[in-house]
Parts: C-alpha cells; structure tokens; sequence
C-alpha cells in the first residue's frame, strides 16, 4: 500500500463515529489502533474494545468496513486486539473537549495497571466527579452503570441534573 492509499485509509477508519456516543470518532476514542494492507491486498484495520464484550464493537466493525468499501477498497478485514487493553487515557485531548461539550463528565487519568492478582472490592471506589452543566464538585453516584457499561450515573447535588461520567479504565 502507498503512503497515500494507507493515510486515506486511515482517514476515512478515523471518520467513522463512536455508535454510543456519536460525538466521538474511533479516533478520538482510541479505539481505532492501526490500517495496515496485507499481502493479499486486504485492508486491515485493528481496534482494541473499551470493554471485553463491548455491544458496540459489532457496529463498530460494520461501520468501518462499510465506508471504507464506499470509498473503493474491496476487501476490507476489521481485527479486534485486547493487548494492551484500551483505557480511558487513550481519549484524545479533542475526545475529551467534545465529551465536556455534549454534556458528558469526562474522565480523569485511568488507575494504574498492575500485574498479579485483581483485589476484590464490594463497594465502588469513589471518584471525583464535576458537574459537566454547573462545574460543582457536589456531585452524587446514581449507579454504577449508565446506558452502556463504560459510563456511571451521576446526580449534581447542587444543580440537580443527571449526568453520565465516562468511567476511568
């Protein structure tokens, strides 16, 4: 693949919106790791879930290869990698401006990652979280888990609208 057949590729993979938060591409996700051409002629474009069984990656995959093969590339393969698995660092700066602006607590810097065993906790550990309408820090956890497992349910205490928190992985 040229240099130009490969950044156009990697132009129109990075063009392709986030299906649960449609504000964001691939690209600013993270998601979106590499377009590459195989031996065959194949375009191949790697993502890396949010999640392990994330219900968007599904119509992630479709819609890349669907504008991709609209843009003219005829054999178009989308390859999953869990290694390393994605994290809420890899949100682009511009990710998270757009989150902020369409109403969402975006996340602060993901925990970091150890290796050996995952200690159990029972409780959720508690996060600072800022009202995205109000900028008050007097906030409350609705749940744990909003309308995808990736986001928390948040109340602001002062201003009383919910919210969605983008949570840190």
């Amino acid at each position: 693949m040229t240099t130009a057949v490969r950044r156009e590729a990697r132009r129109i993979a990075e063009s392709v919106l986030d299906p649960e938060m449609p504000m964001l591409t691939l690209a600013d996700l993270g998601v979106l790791r590499d377009v590459e051409e195989h031996a065959d002629g194949s375009v191949v474009v790697t993502i890396t879930p949010t999640y392990s069984g994330c219900p968007a990656m599904a119509t992630m995959r479709d819609d890349i290869e669907h504008k991709l093969t609209d843009a003219g590339y005829t054999t178009v393969r989308v390859k999953t990698v869990l290694s390393p698995p994605w994290s809420t660092d890899w949100i682009s700066a511009d990710g998270v401006r757009k989150l902020r602006e369409h109403g969402y607590s975006a996340p602060g810097p993901a925990p970091a990652r150890t290796t050996g065993p995952v200690p159990l906790t029972l409780t959720v550990k508690p996060r600072p979280v800022v009202c995205p309408v109000c900028s008050s820090a007097n906030t409350r956890l609705d749940s744990e888990f909003g309308a995808t497992l990736c986001k928390a349910l948040y109340r602001c205490l002062d201003c009383l609208e919910p919210f969605d928190h983008v949570k840190e992985i």
